[in-house]
């Protein structure tokens, strides 16, 4: 079996899921094959969600499924195993569709004026809004005064920078 780099798990494991997830994912990477009844009983995890996250790493193909029909009752038995090879191509596809909505976001900073009333939960408001506002801030009331988005855009451009560094662009 492939090396598999624990971090990387987990992080996949939470961005699919949550604890349970970690717990299906640590059952996986243990075991050859699986089925969805076995991670259930060693994980105290209900059926229905295990099958649930299983069926998440599938639509990924970061698990694969054989099944076999119970000799007995005709039930189909549905075996799971960890596709560890294709972890990497999970990765860089998750890591390209965080870097479209960075970009996205970047741009819409760049191209929009803000103003903001300041006022802990409320929002900053596009100027052409803040227009129609009469420059009062919508949820509270407050006088909305120009919002310097010059570190956001700094920040966005740095992790954009970054995330095209890692995927090679």
């Amino acid at each position: 079996m492939l090396y598999i780099d624990e971090g990387v798990l987990l992080k996949i494991a939470e961005a699919l899921g949550d604890e349970e997830a970690v717990k299906v994912i640590d059952i996986l990477k243990n075991s050859n094959e699986v089925t969805d009844d076995e991670i259930a009983n060693k994980t105290g995890i209900r059926l229905n969600s295990v099958r649930k996250i299983l069926y998440k790493l599938y639509d990924h193909s970061l698990v694969a499924m054989r099944r076999t029909r119970d000799e007995n009752t005709g039930w189909f038995i549905f075996h799971w195993k960890l596709q560890p090879d294709q972890l990497e191509g999970f990765i860089i596809s998750q890591k390209k569709r965080v870097l479209e909505k960075l970009k996205a976001r970047l741009e819409y900073e760049k191209s929009h004026d803000f103003y903001y009333c300041f006022t802990p939960g409320c929002k900053k408001i596009p100027f052409e809004e803040a227009v129609e506002l009469v420059f009062r801030c919508p949820t509270c009331g407050k006088p909305l005064m120009h919002f310097n988005n010059d570190k956001i855009i700094e920040i966005l451009t740095e992790k954009v920078e970054q995330l095209r560094k890692e995927l090679g662009e």
